[in-house]
């Protein structure tokens, strides 16, 4: 497998690569998004609770290294994709984000549901800034 990824990657580097190729090399990353994905609709449709939802879609992403996957091919994009597959690599990332979910879950229960959303609106932003100015900074 890693011999094969080497001249899938030579064969990027040389912008010769063709949609056949990236399919054949990422088919399994592939397959497991598209499963996660129809799950996640098929579960919406009927209704199942999206703490449920979460849960299974993050466990089977953990046993299968889904999450991992798509980082691999998000830095696949040139210039950029290396820098942004660095940021949500990075732990600090991952632990504002979890915080921001842990004292959400704790403001809901005291009955906070209107500024929780401001808040979390505010964290996406948040994290979006961090990653862009990363990238800006590595750039320039």
């Amino acid at each position: 497998m890693k011999s094969q990824f080497k001249d899938t990657l030579k064969k990027a580097l040389l912008h010769k690569i063709s949609i056949k190729d990236f399919i054949f090399t990422f088919w399994k990353i592939i397959l497991i998004w598209l499963i996660i994905v129809i799950f996640i609709f098929i579960a919406l449709h009927f209704n199942v609770d999206k703490l449920v939802i979460g849960g299974i879609v993050v466990i089977i992403g953990l046993i299968t290294e889904a999450f991992i996957g798509l980082i691999g091919i998000i830095s696949l994009v040139p210039i950029i994709g290396p820098i942004i597959g660095k940021i949500l690599a990075l732990p600090l990332f991952w632990l504002f984000n979890s915080l921001g979910y842990f004292l959400s879950i704790i403001a809901i229960k005291k009955g906070y549901s209107k500024p929780v959303i401001n808040y979390r609106i505010l964290t996406i932003v948040f994290l979006f800034g961090i990653v862009i100015g990363f990238v800006i900074g590595k750039l320039l």
